[in-house]
């Protein structure tokens, strides 16, 4: 009798819990379930925290093409002003919703500068001690900066940081770089992917199908990245902000996209793909969100899926904002994105 009870206690608990998760789907994060697709099953969290490169746009589109195409159930989470509840992308101390990377089987983050709640990072670094695949676009080299909260036992994920290990934080221990500077020219110059340029690479299951990437977000500078990381693309600046804008060849090149092992203390090895192009202009470019459908598929090890003609077509419309500080939309809702 007393395991029945308990039987039913939770059943009740867990009804409630999901009740309550599903009322606050719009308000506190967008969930998307699964259609049909080989995603079926697997569940991917997408979280948005830049305060420039409105990631805020970008990570609802890509979770609908996830979802609604390739069948994965999809968790987009958003920096919320806690008074406001609205969406505040320079707002550094919230992103809601970080629990539900406890059932996720893949994260794809573009943050910048967060110093979050311990409560709330935590999550992520039980997500990395097991040793999930992970993907960091555009800033998510320097994803964090504990500038207040330096008692934190997060602040070693410090985009600058010196803690032994943790040189040059989160950045560089996971994705194998942290913030070094504008190589092109910011808001001047774009970036072009030189997918010719690592012939080893060409066959590599991430680059299947992925034939030519412009995007008006300019090269980041990459100062050395580790022996384990595997550039799969090379990227060149060019003379302009628009896909016919010459290369300029005076400038060195520089990785754009690669992959890297990573472990954490306590932790199981994980991997990790990065690219240091995502501003959500740059999403326009339809060979930029195969690139990242690619790497979700890639390290799910579900590489049998991946064809050269994937469906990568928006869901709806998609009209993303200028990158730029302060230039979001001001009173968004996350309603906003369903």
């Amino acid at each position: 009798m007393l395991n029945f009870r308990k039987g039913l206690l939770s059943i009740f608990l867990l009804t409630v819990f999901t009740l309550l998760a599903s009322a606050q789907n719009g308000q506190t994060f967008l969930q998307f379930e699964g259609k049909e697709g080989p995603g079926k099953g697997k569940h991917i969290v997408l979280v948005a925290g830049d305060d420039e490169y409105r990631s805020e746009e970008s990570m609802p589109m890509l979770a609908k093409i996830l979802s609604e195409r390739h069948g994965f159930k999809t968790t987009v989470l958003f920096p919320i002003h806690p008074e406001s509840g609205d969406i505040v992308p320079s707002y550094q101390n919230n992103i809601s919703g970080l629990e539900h990377l406890g059932s996720a089987d893949l994260m794809i983050m573009l943050i910048r500068f967060r110093e979050l709640p311990d409560d709330q990072t935590q999550h992520i670094e039980n997500f990395l001690k097991a040793g999930k695949p992970i993907i960091g676009l555009r800033t998510s080299t320097h994803a964090f900066a504990y500038q207040k909260n330096k008692e934190s036992k997060f602040a070693k994920w410090t985009w600058n940081g010196k803690e032994a290990g943790w040189e040059k934080g989160f950045g560089k221990r996971i994705f194998g770089e942290t913030w070094v500077n504008h190589h092109g020219v910011h808001a001047k110059e774009g970036s072009r992917s030189l997918i010719d340029g690592v012939q080893q690479m060409n066959d590599h299951p991430v680059l299947r199908g992925v034939k030519d990437i412009w995007v008006p977000e300019d090269v980041y500078g990459i100062q050395s990245l580790p022996a384990d990381a595997e550039v799969l693309i090379y990227g060149q600046s060019t003379a302009g902000m628009d896909d016919k804008a010459p290369l300029i060849w005076e400038k060195s090149v520089m990785p754009i996209a690669w992959t890297k092992p990573y472990q954490i203390e306590g932790g199981k090895p994980g991997m990790a793909f990065a690219s240091t192009m995502g501003s959500s202009l740059g999403f326009q470019s339809a060979d930029l969100r195969r690139l990242v459908l690619n790497a979700s598929l890639w390290l799910l090890e579900m590489e049998d899926t991946i064809s050269p003609d994937l469906n990568v077509e928006y869901v709806g419309e998609y009209k993303p904002t200028n990158f730029g500080f302060d230039t979001f939309r001001k009173g968004m809702r996350v309603s906003d994105f369903k």
